[in-house]
């Protein structure tokens, strides 16, 4: 009686605050427009992972890992003061040692850095890389957009031809297709620096006659870089955009000649692709052919431009950024898919077609229960001579009752249950339960292995 009188006091002494523990006085909870990947969601980042290795490794791309923070100049020269990252979504700051520094916005520049500082101009050219990871922007935060997100990106530098720009499109959509997403490119060129002075111009008249009808960045930055008019997400300067002057009409010779290729390499692939006039992606580094992905949400639709589309990402050739930053005349090329958005585009999918598209874990073969702590010690050794001879098996050796380890071997599916206790181990046997029809016998646990594969064969035979 005073053993259980002193167990329900330290019961309710356990309950307490404990005094010598500082409590925050605010449950931690998420920043704004961050996001957790649950352990339930992970089979689909799994997934287009190993999608996008197999792809790296088909077409020998190598992977590159950038670090996650980098001097600010690297991005405001590449990316361009005027551009919306720049101006209103990087995090930056002055660290302790008084340098200017960035949290990656995206992954182009810093890999044309690398590039440059690690002598990659040595290696056989072109340079083929690509780069999983996160990125940070302070954007509004909405359905799959995040202010971190991730992201899958493939650069080629030191390559200038159209086949080029379409093997990358191809890659991405290669990723779309290979997740059952029905992918649709749009597609533009942009021209170099040369040809592109004219339009500047022919876009300056236009923009300078409807500025009452711009927003306040938009008037800002038509006398500084007016091509970012064309990529502001404002409703009413949205509805100027398909009026402006298209650039193709202001293409040089060689320009024109590199688009029209790009588009026979695609039409030769059979990658559907819709020409945008006035696509030109959001930052200043870009020149010649630009595109972006988009997932068709009707997959019934037969009219893919009147289909409503969700955009998942993009690209296009950049030749001159690694001049730019100091190293030689360079053309490259590369785009970036978000990871977030084709999660969500998954899930979508799923959910429409009640159907699971990404393989699942495979259920265990075997589930391994025990009773008691010599048998539950020798249960764990059990465990990896079967995980050895290449089953697959769960346990939970943290339960003690058989009951609450057959409820568990139930819910993961398991095909059999192993069951090892006292008497077990004294005599030298084990028990093996079939969960679906619950019969049990025991055998010589030498004998385990070889059983064990004759039942589950003769099983699959039986299933097939």
């Amino acid at each position: 009686m005073p053993r259980i009188k002193k167990a329900e006091e330290l019961i309710k002494q356990s309950d307490k605050p404990n005094p010598s523990i500082t409590r925050l006085s605010k449950q931690p909870q998420l920043v704004k427009g961050m996001k957790d990947v649950l352990p339930h969601d992970q089979i689909y980042w799994e997934h287009i992972r190993s999608i996008v290795k197999k792809i790296g490794d088909d077409y020998l791309f190598m992977r590159i890992d950038t670090p996650i923070v980098e001097h600010l100049n690297v991005y405001t020269a590449g990316l361009g003061k005027q551009t919306d990252i720049v101006e209103k979504e990087m995090y930056s700051f002055t660290d302790q040692g008084g340098d200017n520094l960035a949290l990656r916005p995206e992954f182009t520049a810093g890999i044309a850095r690398a590039y440059i500082e690690h002598g990659m101009v040595s290696l056989p050219q072109p340079v083929k890389l690509y780069a999983f990871g996160p990125l940070f922007r302070h954007e509004k935060p909405q359905e799959g957009r995040y202010r971190q997100h991730t992201q899958w990106n493939c650069e080629v530098i030191g390559e200038g031809k159209p086949v080029v720009d379409a093997q990358l499109i191809l890659l991405g959509y290669k990723l779309l297709t290979s997740l059952h997403i029905k992918p649709i490119v749009q597609v533009n060129s942009i021209g170099c620096r040369s040809c592109r002075i004219a339009y500047r111009e022919s876009l300056v008249e236009y923009y300078r006659a409807r500025r009452a009808s711009l927003c306040d960045d938009c008037k800002r930055r038509l006398n500084k870089n007016v091509l970012r008019l064309l990529d502001c997400k404002v409703e009413t300067c949205q509805s100027l955009i398909s009026k402006a002057p298209p650039i193709v009409d202001s293409l040089c010779d060689a320009c024109r000649d590199h688009f029209i290729a790009v588009l026979e390499c695609l039409d030769e692939l059979e990658i559907p692709y819709q020409p945008n006039p006035h696509l030109v992606r959001g930052l200043d580094y870009y020149t010649r052919t630009v595109f972006e992905f988009y997932a068709v949400m009707n997959t019934n639709e037969s009219d893919v431009q009147s289909a409503r589309m969700a955009a998942l990402g993009g690209g296009g050739r950049y030749d001159d950024l690694i001049e730019m930053f100091g190293g030689l005349s360079t053309p490259a090329a590369g785009f970036g898919i978000g990871i977030e958005r084709v999660v969500m585009k998954l899930k979508e999918l799923e959910k429409a077609s009640g159907t699971k598209l990404i393989p699942r874990r495979a259920e265990p073969e075997i589930f391994v229960a025990q009773l008691g702590e010599q048998p539950k010690r020798r249960a764990m050794v059990l465990y990896e001579d079967l995980l050895r001879e290449g089953f697959t098996v769960a346990a939970e050796f943290a339960k003690d009752s058989l009951k609450a380890q057959l409820e568990i071997a139930n819910k993961c599916n398991a095909t059999l249950t192993i069951i090892l206790g006292q008497k077990e181990l004294l005599d030298g046997s084990i028990i093996i339960r079939n969960m679906g029809g619950g019969e049990q016998e025991v055998i010589d646990i030498k004998k385990l292995i070889p059983t064990l594969r004759k039942k589950l064969h003769g099983e699959q035979q039986k299933g097939g």
